[in-house]
């Protein structure tokens, strides 16, 4: 795997604020700049040789009138406007001393994460709406069982989410069609009770009668559809291994994918793996946010981070953590 050139194109610093409620911080471009009128993330161009972290502290020292005190990176998005080609390098920014303000004449607002896909944003953007959104955690379950063991799989699940889990992928590659919508429908009511995303990992009309629930494409569904499988209203992932997988789930517009095995895991020994490398190369290929996955658990996330990912996704480390 090569790691893609984008030395043409122009070099961004962009950051999403949050603050201690858990809003984000967006300006509104002027009239006069290009994509003017639309809402972003606040940043600016990056000069010749200047540091990443350095222009992001400039760029909100003069747009914003605030200093970094706690930022790491979030995500990094290629993209073409046909008269301009941009590379976005966001940052996710949780600390920081002042008071933002619209330094320039700039509106500026603080946005629950969740009414961000309300304001319009530049197509180069619209990755970072998903990523600010997202949180730095997926859980996969395990298989759920015989409907008389949802029980006990339920009430596990329940003790997750109350522990912080947002992003649940309801994994049951047994079931068939009509248990599977069943399980799923009781699985979307604990996830809306504690504000949590769900992916369904089964059939797509499953996803599609299930408010709000979103689909999990595996490697077999990915190369059979040539699509987007849902509208607008449902996140759809897909699971990747390399860059051919990774550049079909980006054509048919998925919102984000988990790439594996980064680390051998124990359900697959002795198997090929990516390897924090790997996984790399795969994030600056990607125009959307990545989770890593296979063999990690929630201490690999700076390592994650560092790599471009989102975050980490598990079963067993997440399912049944080591306290």
């Amino acid at each position: 795997m090569q790691t893609p050139d984008y030395s043409r194109f122009l070099h961004v610093a962009a950051a999403v604020i949050c603050d201690q409620a858990g809003r984000i911080l967006i300006a509104r471009r002027a009239e006069h700049r290009h994509q003017g009128g639309l809402w972003e993330f606040p940043g600016g161009k990056i000069e010749p040789g200047e540091a990443v972290g350095s222009a992001l502290q400039r760029e909100l020292d003069e747009e914003l009138g605030v200093t970094i005190t706690d930022a790491r990176p979030l995500i990094r998005i290629p993209h073409d406007y046909g008269d301009r080609q941009v590379l976005l390098d966001v940052w996710r920014v949780d600390g920081f001393e002042g008071v933002a303000h619209g330094r320039e004449g700039q509106p500026v607002a603080w946005v629950c994460p969740e009414a961000l896909s309300q304001y319009a944003f530049p197509a180069a953007n619209r990755p970072i709406v998903t990523a600010a959104q997202l949180p730095d955690l997926g859980l996969i379950t395990p298989d759920p069982g015989r409907p008389a063991e949802w029980g006990a799989f339920l009430r596990k699940l329940e003790s997750r989410l109350n522990g912080g889990i947002r992003l649940v992928q309801l994994r049951a590659k047994a079931l068939q069609p009509s248990a599977f919508r069943a399980l799923s429908e009781q699985v979307a009511a604990l996830c809306h009770r504690f504000g949590a995303h769900l992916l369904l990992n089964g059939p797509v009309e499953s996803a599609e009668a299930i408010p709000h629930a979103g689909v999990h494409l595996n490697g077999a569904r990915l190369r059979e559809l040539t699509e987007r499988p849902l509208g607008p209203e449902g996140w759809v992932s897909a699971a990747c291994h390399d860059l051919e997988e990774l550049e079909r789930a980006l054509s048919i517009g998925v919102d984000f994918v988990f790439v594996s095995p980064v680390l051998p895991t124990a359900s697959h020994p002795g198997a090929p793996t990516l390897g924090w490398e790997g996984l790399r190369v795969l994030c600056k290929a990607s125009r959307v946010p990545v989770y890593a996955l296979g063999g990690l658990g929630p201490a690999d996330r700076q390592r994650a981070w560092q790599s471009g990912a989102q975050g980490i996704a598990a079963i067993r480390a997440l399912w049944n953590p080591i306290r």
